[in-house]
């Protein structure tokens, strides 16, 4: 029989290092994007907005509501600071409201 190399290595560990060994995560942060939002926009938010969409830096969002989309608009920057920092990390440079 083989002899086994035992390693300890904490769950979160080996999770991280087959993600990467993987290359998940983009499509993690992307699943991660969408859980923000909702999170951090609220229900109320959440029931208009129809599309989440992470392409390289920039956050597409698609609402259901012109008068919520322009309200919105004028907070664009701290949105994407907010989100940023929930995320951990610099992951959204850009914000476009559709």
């Amino acid at each position: 029989m083989a002899k086994r190399i035992n390693d300890h290595k904490s769950i979160s560990e080996a999770l991280q290092e087959f993600v990467s060994d993987h290359k998940l995560q983009k499509g993690l942060d992307k699943v991660n994007v969408k859980d923000v939002w909702n999170s951090q926009m609220g229900p109320a938010i959440e029931k208009y907005t129809t599309a989440i969409k992470l392409e390289k830096d920039v956050l597409y969002v698609q609402l259901n509501s012109s008068v919520l989309r322009e309200e919105l608009g004028y907070g664009k920057e701290k949105i994407v600071r907010m989100l940023n920092k929930e995320l951990g990390k610099e992951l959204i440079r850009k914000l476009i409201l559709r």
